[in-house]
């Protein structure tokens, strides 16, 4: 996957690319509409390593959830077996307990848009109890520097 990181004017926007698979297709080749879904997590995922974290770090480290609770997605013209595609995905907004994503998809060759997104997103711990997000995960996705 090669990825590449843009932090502009406090905009936090990371950029994967994938290759449709044919077990993400149907019969004439194009890739099932949920696999969006599953590209956006591959997206924000990857974002949150750009930024110097992994997931599994803020639940296992620092009991941080970040469960979707609002979902969507616009398709816009059909992914097909073996398109590279681009997941660009952005930080849209911060809350001390709520994330938003938002997703543009794009096959790499000629840059045409598949599909939009978004996801909201509230933390919570193991317990699933809304809880605040941890001051170096809120420097993080606004773009700023944490000194613990």
């Amino acid at each position: 996957m090669d990825r590449k990181i843009e932090d502009s004017k406090r905009m936090i926007v990371g950029e994967t690319k994938l290759r449709v698979r044919y077990a993400e297709t149907d019969k004439m080749g194009v890739a099932y509409h949920s696999n969006f879904v599953i590209w956006f997590e591959v997206g924000r995922v990857e974002l949150l390593r750009q930024l110097g974290f992994q997931y599994s770090e803020m639940e296992s480290e620092d009991n941080c959830h970040i469960p979707v609770v609002d979902l969507r997605v616009r398709y816009k013209a059909p992914a097909q077996y073996d398109d590279e595609i681009v997941v660009r995905t952005q930080i849209k907004n911060v809350r001390s307990s709520l994330l938003h994503f938002s997703y543009e998809v794009f096959r790499e060759a000629d840059r045409t848009l598949l599909a939009t997104g978004e996801t909201m997103h509230i933390i919570v711990n193991r317990k699933l109890e809304r809880t605040a997000l941890p001051e170096k995960y809120m420097h993080a996705f606004n773009g700023t520097k944490h000194n613990p």
